[in-house]
């Protein structure tokens, strides 16, 4: 399974992504003197008019009016400040268009005609998905559950080529996980057939690519996905559970017997090395039968011991 992302066009939409610019912004602390220093010529603008008009009878009206002004756009440059912190980026939009991202923690003052609450975290994010019930590619029902860690990497794809990027990251990554289910058996598979069970390393990488082809419109990166939950469906639980013990005692009967068959080779090939005992082919026939009874046996065997001779 191969991620492939075709850069022309946001994915399903035929129109081109959105491209993030990362634009520095004014000094907050700069801004903050040159603010404070405007409040204080509007303070005493306002002070020196005020008297200028006690102490003569034509009030300064145009002074006053201008200091007036003066606060309300010291007023209005003060809402400009802005902090970010680590991790953190700020999308900057000017009635609707937009003007670029800054991503540099501080403190900072930009146009106070940006809109407001448009900050983004660039922090890893961990999304659990809940057990979600499907059938695997033999048919069979089962229960599987992921986690998947993603951070956003392109601000103005986040912000602008989705509705909401969180929720789309969660519909999404429900998506791929019943998209992988479905795709391999969960064991039991023909030779070299990667299963959910028993390939976990390569079934991860894949649900990991299958996550970035899908989350790529949204400007995040997937940076680890891996399958935490799962199991057969209820249902059909109990039977499987069967069939794995049966699979097991097979398994184990057959290296039973490979080594009794071989233990017993060894036994005739030593006793007939070392002529301890002339056996013919039936009698033959009997040891290799009581030794492959008393070594393959379930339970133990209780000897019995022959006091006479081997031939009537």
């Amino acid at each position: 399974m191969n991620a492939h992302l075709d850069v022309s066009s946001a994915p399903g939409t035929g129109k081109p992504p959105s491209q993030e610019r990362v634009v520095s912004v004014a000094n907050g602390w700069l801004m903050l003197a040159v603010n404070v220093l405007l409040c204080l010529i509007t303070i005493a603008l306002l002070v020196h008019s005020i008297r200028m008009g006690i102490r003569q009878d034509h009030f300064p009206m145009g002074m006053f009016v201008g200091s007036l002004l003066l606060g309300a756009f010291a007023g209005l440059m003060s809402s400009g400040h802005f902090t970010l912190q680590p991790n953190q980026a700020r999308v900057l939009i000017l009635f609707g268009a937009y003007h670029g991202t800054v991503k540099q923690s501080g403190f900072h003052w930009a146009n106070p005609f940006y809109s407001r609450g448009t900050k983004i975290s660039l922090r890893a994010n961990n999304f659990s998905t809940e057990k979600l019930k499907v059938n695997d590619k033999r048919g069979s029902p089962i229960e599987i559950a992921a986690v998947v860690v993603w951070r956003v990497q392109d601000t103005a794809q986040a912000m602008f080529d989705v509705e909401d990027y969180h929720q789309y990251v969660d519909v999404q990554s429900e998506a791929a996980v019943r998209h992988l289910a479905s795709s391999y058996a969960y064991d039991q598979g023909e030779e070299d057939e990667i299963t959910l069970r028993s390939n976990a390393d390569e079934v991860a990488a894949c649900l990991k690519e299958e996550l970035q082809r899908r989350l790529a419109k949204a400007g995040v990166v997937v940076e680890e996905a891996r399958i935490t939950h799962l199991a057969y469906a209820p249902e059909i639980a109990q039977a499987m559970l069967r069939r794995q013990q049966a699979e097991a005692i097979i398994a184990a009967r057959q290296k039973i017997v490979h080594g009794a068959v071989s233990m017993v080779e060894m036994a005739l090939n030593d006793l007939a090395s070392r002529k301890v005992v002339a056996l013919d082919d039936e009698r033959r026939a009997a040891m290799v039968s009581n030794l492959l009874v008393v070594l393959c046996g379930d339970t133990e065997v209780t000897p019995v011991i022959n006091t006479g001779t081997l031939y009537p």
